[in-house]
């Protein structure tokens, strides 16, 4: 049974998972086009963090950033050896629900152009394409998604 819960980013493996996808997302895009929220940052006030476990083992990651009219997923992540076990759809579930007991409109997201997989993760929850928000540049290797709630 998969389990999420929020969590400290700083748990061990939590930030090791995090770590991970930083090192992914360095390896795949520009400098210029990663937007993600280091550790520190992920410990913010308006920031909601999820770890996703199974028994024990932490195996996925995401957040929810409280905006100003909308929430936006951040740090999705699921460990490669739990990929396809429903960590990210559960992850997901969490954060949406966390974005509804805040009356929250929408849910946000910007991801790789090149992740595939995250792309079909987020359609398969009724993500729509959408522009940039926020302080998001029109980066070329962005995509841009949102969710009416």
């Amino acid at each position: 049974m998969i389990i999420v819960e929020a969590v400290d980013p700083r748990h061990p493996e939590a930030s090791a998972l995090l770590r991970a996808s930083h090192a992914l997302m360095e390896s795949l895009f520009p400098p210029e086009d990663n937007f993600f929220l280091d550790i520190d940052a992920l410990c913010a006030p308006d920031i909601r963090f999820f770890a996703a476990r199974i028994g024990t083992t932490i195996l996925g990651t995401g957040a929810l950033a409280l905006r100003d009219g909308y929430g936006e997923v951040k740090s999705m992540f699921v460990a490669e050896t739990a990929r396809g076990q429903g960590v990210a759809d559960a992850l997901l579930r969490q954060i949406e629900d966390e974005a509804r007991t805040h009356a929250l409109p929408c849910l946000r997201l910007e991801t790789g152009n090149l992740l595939t997989a995250a792309h079909k993760l987020y359609a398969r929850h009724g993500f729509m394409p959408r522009g940039p928000f926020g302080d998001y540049p029109n980066a070329p290797s962005s995509i841009f998604m949102e969710k009416r709630l």
